[in-house]
């Protein structure tokens, strides 16, 4: 199978790709490279990426701008397309929201008509969790209203399943939507909270705890990430949207002492008031995605965690 994704130099991008190309497949990917967070990381995971010298194409390019994307769609025959290029973080969506805008709606619009002029059958594409917004209601399930976002990237990814239903509902795109949840493991992003906690904690700096550390997330290992979105990609059923989450439900002061006990060091905790757009609380049902999907999560935090710190200490070369 010939498999496009966009964003592929991304944390999940890059672990999907590498998944699908060890498993035999080809895989087109595009990414602007831009700077959000340090732009080496996504070097390195390109670099493991062209070990696969014969199956793996790499353009650089922002799908918002068209160009490059409709020359891949014209000159290959894809069999389906993952769209994980967007601008991810709700912090920073109060801060550029027309970055947000451009990349997550502007560029899913030109990448949607895309799939609907070259016939594919399978497209799949990232939420998030935080459409659910300030739903009260928990866990989280895909059967409940969705009009509450309380952050603009929240909302561009409610748009993205907006647009999908209508394009379902038009042309029979077999559109599947992945509400991810707190996504963490290997070559994560540097702004996300396990990647924060454990390099302040190794360097001795204080860690925020946000609304005083009182927060709970459903947090997602990779691996269990990536087997659910393959299974999207090979499964297509017209139009649907999945939560992709964990099972463990855990506190955010019990998320840190498992750190503090892989790193064994205490961590200096900075307890501040809740953010703009955060929300205290987001548990997931995922029993849609086990039904339809055979999503089955099987990393516990307490391995995943693990699994992290040893790849934080041997890729920045510290000692604990």
């Amino acid at each position: 199978m010939v498999y496009l994704i966009t964003g592929v130099a991304g944390f999940i991008g890059f672990h999907l790709a590498k998944k699908l190309l060890d498993n035999g497949n080809d895989v087109i990917g595009i990414d602007s490279l831009n700077r959000y967070y340090d732009i080496n990381l996504k070097y390195t995971r390109l670099r493991i990426l062209h070990q696969h010298k014969n199956n793996f194409k790499f353009w650089v390019g922002k799908i918002e701008e068209g160009l490059g994307i409709k020359y891949i769609f014209e000159n290959y025959k894809i069999d389906g397309v993952c769209n994980l290029a967007a601008y991810a973080g709700v912090r920073y969506s109060l801060i550029n929201p027309m970055a947000y805008i451009e990349s997550n709606i502007n560029g899913f619009q030109i990448l949607i008509d895309l799939v609907k002029k070259h016939k594919i059958n399978s497209f799949v594409y990232a939420s998030s969790s935080s459409v659910y917004g300030a739903n009260e209601k928990q866990p989280f399930s895909e059967d409940d209203p969705v009009n509450n976002q309380i952050s603009l990237y929240a909302v561009t990814k409610r748009s993205n399943e907006l647009t999908a239903q209508v394009y379902n509902n038009l042309y029979g795109i077999n559109c599947t939507g992945l509400r991810y949840f707190t996504v963490y493991g290997p070559y994560g992003r540097p702004d996300m909270a396990l990647f924060l906690f454990t390099k302040n904690i190794i360097e001795g700096k204080p860690i925020e705890l946000f609304n005083y550390g009182n927060m709970e997330r459903s947090f997602t290992y990779i691996d269990d990430v990536i087997n659910g979105t393959i299974s999207a990609l090979e499964n297509p059923m017209g139009n649907q949207i999945f939560n992709i989450g964990g099972e463990e439900n855990i506190k955010l002061l019990d998320y840190v002492e498992l750190i503090e006990e892989h790193i064994n060091k205490k961590s200096i905790r900075d307890l501040k008031e809740i953010q703009l757009g955060d929300i205290t609380s987001a548990r997931c049902d995922i029993s849609k995605a086990k039904k339809m999907l055979n999503y089955k999560p099987k990393t516990l935090v307490k391995e995943g965690i693990k699994n992290f710190i040893e790849w934080y200490v041997q890729y920045y070369e510290v000692i604990k």
